[in-house]
This record gives C-alpha cells, sequence and structure tokens, in this order.
C-alpha cells in the first residue's frame, strides 16, 4: 500500500480506544454499531465500525493528517458494496473530522434534502 506506515502496539491500542469512542457515540445517536476487528479479525478490506448504513468507516486517530492516503484506503477497502467511503478522523485533543469526497458529499446532502422536504 502506497504510503503506509508500520503500525506500533502503542498506535494500535490508540486506534482501537479511537474506535471504541465512535461506536459509543454512534450507539448514543440510536445506531447498532460494533467494531469489526473483534469480529473479523483484520482483514485489511472490512470497515473499521460496521452498523451505520451506507456508510463505510474508515477510523483514524493520528496526528499526522494523511487525508489522501486515509480516503484511499477507504475507497479501496469499501469496494463494491455500494457504501460511502467516510473518513473518521481524530487528532489529540481535537474533535473529531469526518471527511467524504465531493461526490460522496453531494450525494448525502442531496439526501438529507429530500427528507426535508426541500429537494
Amino acid at each position: 500500500m502506497r504510503g503506509a506506515i508500520p503500525m506500533t502496539a502503542k498506535s494500535k491500542e490508540k486506534g482501537a480506544r479511537f474506535e471504541r469512542l465512535l461506536v459509543h457515540l454512534l450507539s448514543e445517536y440510536g445506531y447498532e454499531v460494533r467494531r469489526t476487528a473483534q469480529y473479523c479479525g483484520n482483514t485489511g478490506d472490512a470497515a473499521d465500525v460496521e452498523g451505520l448504513p451506507y456508510i463505510h468507516i474508515e477510523a483514524k486517530h493520528q496526528e499526522q493528517a494523511r487525508f489522501y492516503d486515509y480516503m484511499e484506503q477507504a475507497v479501496r477497502d469499501s469496494g463494491k458494496t455500494g457504501r460511502i467511503p467516510t473518513v473518521f478522523y481524530k487528532k489529540n485533543n481535537h474533535e473529531i473530522l469526518v471527511i467524504n469526497r465531493f461526490e460522496d458529499w453531494m450525494e448525502l446532502y442531496r439526501g438529507y434534502e429530500k427528507s426535508k422536504g426541500e429537494a
């Protein structure tokens, strides 16, 4: 994989904590989500968190932002699932950012408009 950085045990645990945080937060919004690593093993093609309809979640908790590399991984891992590749990114002492490609964001926004009767 282009741009891959070997993960230390510490960074893997940091990533797992972030995935658990996402599960907690999304559960508070009423979604039945779970981490996939604990169920599927580290297959390299599953979303980090499953259960958010239509969305492939790639969770990244890192200090150095490499958004294009993260999105490339999300696109590759989402494959032909039809789910929208989405990166949930967190840096220490900062809020969570959610990153989409422009076309995917427009698809989500149009769905939002339709749900509100605005489209």
